[in-house]
Parts: C-alpha cells; structure tokens; sequence
C-alpha cells in the first residue's frame, strides 16, 4: 500500500477472485489527482504510526538507563571483550582496567590513558565506574608543575 496506493493481490485472491472494484472511467489527470491524495494520506498514517512506536521505545529506553558522566581524573574500567581461545567465555573478564578519564570530548564520548597503553577514544556505554578499594600507585593524579615564563612554548 505504501509503494503502490493500492492492496496486493495475494495468490488467495487470484485463485478465488476478489469483488470487484467499481470501474468508472475516469480521465488520466483525475486517476493522477486521487493516487496522489490517497499516497498522502497513507504516508500520514505511517508517519503516524512510526512516531507513536519510537515514543514508546524512546520512553522504555530512558526507564532503564541511567545518567551516567566522568569527570577528567576518574578511574574507570573498559569494557573490551576478548575470545581467548581453549578458555570458556563465561569465564573470561571482559573488563579492563583501571583507566583514568583525560578528557570528555562531548556528552558520550571520552578519551581515557593507562600507564600500559596509548590514549583511546571511546563511548560511555563503553565505561564504568572503578569501584576498586585500592588504586594502583601509578594513578595518583599529581599537579602539575607550575609554569614560568621558560616553559612557555611561543609560535613564531
């Protein structure tokens, strides 16, 4: 109906037949006219439709998701899955970490540092909170030297 402005014809309907329509003869700027209308109509009641169902998903994803966001300096674990091979899945930590959160580049994506590997850029389905009692001694944030006018690095 929404390619065609009209009911397939189903093999039910080839075999038994199907009432049929009232044919009146009708000029080609008037069939083109009532496609036309009929086609808008039922492009309507679709776009009807589809906004009624991604509401209800939309509503039913915000009821199970929390607000989740890091601030730079927050210990976080990964979440990168590997398939080791010999070794049951279930039994396997998909978990990596702790990472420390360097920067948020926007509301879902951050970048995060760990003494074992280069910085990643990834999504914060991707993360979680470290919830460790003991944070390795690599992970004390330290201050940063204060700069002077010899740490300053100019564009010439």
């Amino acid at each position: 109906m929404l390619t065609s402005g009209r009911e397939m014809k189903l093999p039910t309907d080839l075999m038994l037949g199907r009432p049929l329509e009232e044919t009146e003869k009708r000029s080609l700027p008037e069939f083109v006219e009532d496609l036309r209308k009929r086609m808008d109509r039922i492009h309507r009641f679709a776009r009807e439709k589809l906004k009624i169902h991604s509401d209800k998903m939309k509503q039913r994803l915000d009821t199970t998701s929390t607000e989740t966001a890091f601030k730079p300096g927050d210990a976080v674990w990964l979440y990168a899955p590997k398939r080791t091979k010999g070794k049951s899945l279930k039994l396997q930590s998909n978990w990596e970490g702790p990472y420390t959160i360097i920067k948020k580049i926007n509301d879902l994506v951050y970048r995060i540092l760990s003494p074992r590997s280069k910085p990643k850029v990834v999504h914060l389905e991707r993360l979680a909170k470290y919830t460790g009692r003991n944070l390795p001694n690599w992970f004390v944030v330290e201050d940063p030297p204060p700069r002077t006018e010899d740490s300053v690095i100019r564009d010439e």
